[in-house]
């Protein structure tokens, strides 16, 4: 029996699951939503948890504690300027995790783990992809019909000349 044992291995080394959970709470900061595996997504909580904290206190200290956690600066400075502020008067449960189905390969349940109030972002983020996606289908369009003209050109004059 598991009783008192705190924490998942997830079936990794100490030094492996460290950096895997902190790779995972920084792309989580950077993007929002991150989908993994249920066993991941439980055993990032408390760590995500404890970040947002931090952003909260926003003091130099934290911001350290933060640096030393997180692998980019970039994640940092979001978690303290946008994060942290947003969850000002809540005190935990800054996180869902959204059930989504199997994993292809192995069966493993697959989940989203998302900041609450990210619905925002990810939907200006889904509006600019479609937006560059119709741009560039545009621009292919475009493209192929300016190298079909000179074709059509070329065959129009190879017929006048029989």
């Amino acid at each position: 029996m598991r009783h008192k044992v705190a924490g998942w291995k997830l079936g990794r080394t100490t030094s492996h699951r460290r950096s895997l959970l902190r790779n995972l709470v920084t792309s989580l900061i950077l993007e929002e939503r991150v989908e993994t595996t249920v066993p991941k997504a439980k055993a990032m909580r408390p760590q995500v948890e404890k970040m947002i904290t931090l952003g909260k206190r926003g003091d130099l200290a934290a911001r350290r504690q933060a640096h030393a956690y997180l692998m980019t600066s970039a994640a940092v400075d979001k978690l303290f300027d946008t994060i942290g502020p947003r969850f000002g008067d809540r005190n935990g449960g800054y996180l869902r995790i959204v059930r989504t189905g199997w994993q292809k390969g192995d069966g493993a349940d697959k989940a989203f783990i998302e900041l609450l109030g990210s619905e925002k972002v990810l939907d200006e983020k889904r509006q600019k992809r479609a937006e560059t996606r119709a741009k560039r289908t545009a621009e292919a369009k475009k493209a192929m019909e300016e190298a079909e003209a000179p074709q059509a050109g070329a065959e129009e004059g190879g017929e006048e000349k029989k």
